[in-house]
């Protein structure tokens, strides 16, 4: 017995010891000595750290030179400027096949004169005849040696593997809403009743409208309690970086933040958020929006249209566009009109509907003590509520306190969201704090996705600079299965890696530090790694990023500009 409380005494010194140092450091990272860049070698070197590329003030930089900044409307416009000549083949002559249109098409005919345009071909195989068996691209894809003949026609493979993504909408679906054709009987019937009622129907009951909507569940409730949720996250969650998450083990995941408004006009850029890889078993749509026929008609449409576990109300995102038309985290401020929203998609989908909260729009104004209380009432299973107000955005730490306070009154379960990037913190908030009966995870995933691994396993990886290349090769992979290997499917493939490099170069390796484990705000001080890639990976500097894409996807275009989209890829 002396001897078991001789170890945790040394231990409970070592854990004083261990916040002593951090707080010494407060806002740096804790990094070993001998891995830290000292000021005198970097000016004997002639090297100054590159500073942090925060997309508010940082200049484009390019694989050649850095081109001078544009004035601020300017820059805004030609951000992330994408300098693909896009080829005017047919589709159909790209594939070696008769085009429909004949002279009346608009595409080049002319493929003896695209090919002697198009660039060298990137070296390899194409992954999409490689996976599927045939290449939808044809002459037009960068690895079109690989399944193309000497008369330019194309290989097919007999034994094709069928299409892994799934609600993928044709023409006609996408013509119908266009042209108001879609119909929304469960929505127009609910509206109708709350008009009539002045509010909730008054046979409105718990389990959501079946008898006011005349309509039977089709879908099973989701035991959401005790597992692991990838936050959904505009632009950095696609389905290519979602599925480098489920191989690591989420067990939630939900599509990027989709406008309602958007869905129920039928554009295409929209709709094609709503995609789903088949390894995604347990997938979400978040729709966002301010009208509550609105939202209700584009949860009816997904309900109809597309396979999926549940539907998420986003009442949390902060960015202008969202709240200055009153949806997102504008709805804090509005509980009436709130309310009929949640009622009015819950009324709509045949499947289970949960809710995405912040603390409130200001720090003087918290309101979602008031609101989870009520998310049963409304009819949803499920509440996730990021420890931040809309003013704060991305800044300062999560109020995990705040969190425990609502998650004492949930009448539902209630997963907190806010700075989580380790198995520790995870299992702190869950089990030694009691704090919440989940954990969304946002950033920490975008820095580490193997974090879900950590959580699972309850221990440190140490992952190597070999593997997390291998782990952005195969991002690659999964970009050009996704939006395609010619040269416009590749660039956007480079744009949204080069994205997620915004938040990965952020990771240190638990090796370099002095006391684990590493806290999303603390920022490193100027490091080295332990080999020269682990060097180049943690690079703050975009031209970086772009020569690591590089490696992968082969050499960008001389004028290809980036700078990060998000500005929660900051520390401050």
């Amino acid at each position: 017995m002396a001897v078991e409380k001789s170890r945790e005494e040394i231990a409970e010194r070592a854990a004083v010891t261990q916040e002593e140092a951090r707080r010494e450091r407060r806002g740096e990272a804790p990094i070993k000595a001998e891995y830290l860049v000292r000021r005198n070698e970097q000016a004997e070197s002639g090297s100054e750290p590159k500073p942090e590329t925060k997309p508010e003030e940082a200049k484009p930089e390019t694989s050649s030179e850095a081109k001078p900044e544009p004035g601020k409307k300017q820059k805004k416009q030609k951000r992330n400027r994408r300098p693909v000549e896009r080829d005017n083949l047919c589709r159909k002559i790209a594939l070696g096949e008769e085009c429909p249109f004949g002279d009346t098409c608009k595409s080049s005919h002319d493929i003896q004169a695209f090919i002697a345009s198009k660039p060298k071909d990137l070296e390899g195989t194409c992954v999409l005849f490689d996976k599927f068996g045939k290449c939808s691209f044809g002459v037009r894809c960068r690895f079109s040696s690989s399944h193309t003949t000497a008369d330019h026609k194309q290989i097919v493979k007999e034994q094709a593997q069928p299409a892994e993504e799934l609600n993928r909408m044709d023409r006609d679906v996408q013509i119908r809403l266009r042209k108001r054709l879609e119909q929304f009987p469960r929505t127009k019937e609910y509206e109708q009743l709350w008009n009539q009622a002045d509010g909730p129907p008054a046979q409105e009951t718990d389990d959501s409208m079946k008898t006011a909507c005349k309509r039977a569940r089709t879908r099973k409730h989701i035991e959401f309690a005790g597992k692991t949720y990838l936050a959904p996250l505009t632009t950095v969650g696609n389905l290519p970086f979602r599925r480098i998450c489920k191989g690591f083990g989420v067990d939630i995941t939900c599509s990027e933040m989709a406008l309602a408004s958007n869905i129920v006009q039928g554009q295409g850029t929209e709709l094609a958020l709503l995609r789903r890889h088949a390894s995604e078993d347990l997938f979400g749509v978040q729709l966002a929006g301010s009208r509550a026929d609105v939202m209700g008609k584009a949860a009816e449409f997904v309900s109809n249209n597309c396979q999926v576990d549940f539907i998420d109300v986003n009442v949390g995102c902060p960015i202008d566009m969202a709240f200055n038309s009153g949806g997102g985290s504008a709805l804090l401020a509005h509980p009436r009109k709130l309310e009929r929203i949640v009622r009015t998609v819950v009324a709509a989908a045949d499947c289970d509907v949960t809710v995405k909260l912040r603390t409130g729009v200001t720090k003087d104004a918290l309101v979602a003590h008031k609101l989870v209380p009520k998310l049963r009432e409304w009819g949803a299973r499920l509440g996730t509520l990021h420890g931040r107000t809309r003013q704060q955005r991305y800044t300062k730490l999560a109020d995990w306190d705040y969190i425990s306070q609502c998650h004492e009154v949930a009448p539902v379960p209630l997963f907190g969201d806010g700075d989580v990037m380790s198995w520790e913190e995870y299992w702190e908030h869950l089990e030694a704090r009691k704090q919440s009966d989940g954990v969304m995870i946002g950033r920490g995933a975008l820095i580490k996705p193997w974090v879900f691994r950590e959580i699972s396993e309850r221990k440190v990886w140490d992952i190597s600079a070999g593997e997390r290349l291998d782990m952005l090769k195969q991002f690659a992979r999964f970009g050009m299965e996704h939006w395609g290997t010619d040269a416009q499917g590749i660039e956007t493939t480079r744009r949204y890696m080069l994205e997620w490099q915004s938040f990965l170069h952020r990771y240190i390796p638990p090796g370099l530090l002095e006391v684990l484990p590493q806290r999303m705000n603390e920022r490193p001080p100027p490091f080295v790694g332990r080999s020269d890639l682990e060097t180049l990976l943690a690079s703050p500097s975009a031209s970086d990023w772009i020569k690591i894409s590089e490696m992968l996807l082969g050499p960008a275009h001389p004028d290809f500009t980036f700078v990060p989209k998000h500005k929660s890829n900051s520390y401050s």
